[in-house]
């Protein structure tokens, strides 16, 4: 199964403005790319005149094809070359048998992915990531250390308790929930599968009623089904370096305005830890957490393009 089968994306990315929807004949190039017996799927918008690539991060309510529509194909019409990873359990990703995919899982494969392409070139790369993605994107330079710049559509700290209240789906998940997941992940009950949306605030995910009803019946993405290993490892992830030490890359935040879900306090706890390099936030008008809006969508598309020309240019 690909995208060009699946039909979930093509009815999310109707909400979108229309210069953001993929059209027939100009979607991303589809590949495979075998990973510790994952068959990992990567949109791809390759460019191999571009001067700098971008590799896209979603989070846990989104999938690689939804990166490329709001930010892939944009970029790539402003001539850089785009990669959107389908995280294992995620979108096209097929999952090698019998294995039990951990958040450790995604920030090596983010890691190995930036080898898998420098190997190839050695053309600056810069990350972004859309909500649970701008953490992946933190932690996977920190351990890859090889990345230009890191951008982030917010960055939670899931280790932090404030922000496990705050995302979750209630108090009772956040307080009861998380630790049930811990103990869970070291029992036979660790391949236990619950919704993303009943272990987090998937509701808040976009804006607009019928493009969330459209975004949770994608089993690939806002529907998409965890273990209890998965989401015990997603809260208690420690990075290789911690903020205060961090000193790989410059950082941007693209903060949604109307973000209900993680706004931007959440993700000031994270940066206010950042010193040793710079970092700005830059506030998206009228849009979401998922961001569907314009002005929102433009200006994080300038935003990138602005950022990745200071970082690598």
């Amino acid at each position: 199964m690909d995208y060009r089968t699946q039909s979930n994306w093509r009815e999310i990315q109707a909400f979108l403005p229309k210069e953001f929807q993929l059209e027939s004949g100009h979607e991303p190039s589809e590949e495979w790319w075998q990973w510790r017996g994952h068959q990992i799927h990567l949109d791809c918008f390759r460019n191999p005149s571009a001067s700098v690539k971008v590799i896209l991060f979603h989070g846990v309510g989104t999938n690689g094809r939804q990166m490329s529509t709001i930010l892939g194909g944009p970029l790539f019409g402003r001539g850089f070359e785009t990669i959107a990873i389908d995280m294992p359990e995620y979108g096209m990703t097929r999952v090698a048998p019998s294995v039990l995919v951990t958040y450790d899982d995604w920030v090596q494969a983010g890691s190995d992915l930036i080898d898998v392409e420098l190997a190839k070139d050695q053309r600056p790369i810069v990350l972004y990531g859309l909500s649970a993605g701008g953490m992946l994107a933190y932690h996977t330079s920190a351990l890859s250390k090889k990345v230009k710049g890191i951008v982030g559509m917010t960055f939670l700290d899931q280790q932090v308790q404030q922000v496990r209240d705050e995302t979750a789906l209630n108090f009772l998940m956040s307080r009861i929930g998380v630790p049930l997941t811990h103990w869970a992940a070291k029992t036979p009950l660790a391949a236990l599968r619950m919704p993303m949306s009943l272990a987090s605030k998937m509701s808040a995910l976009v804006n607009n009623k019928a493009a969330l009803k459209a975004c949770l019946k994608d089993r690939t993405s806002a529907g998409k089904w965890v273990t209890m290993k998965f989401l015990s490892s997603l809260t208690t992830y420690k990075p290789v370096v911690e903020p205060e030490a961090f000193a790989v890359c410059p950082i941007l935040l693209t903060q949604p305005e109307k973000d209900s879900w993680t706004p931007l306090h959440l993700s000031e706890m994270f940066l206010k830890r950042i010193n040793r390099v710079p970092k700005k936030v830059v506030m998206l008008e009228n849009a979401g957490h998922y961001p569907l809006e314009q002005p929102g969508l433009r200006q994080m598309c300038d935003a990138v393009v602005d950022f990745i020309n200071s970082c690598c240019l």
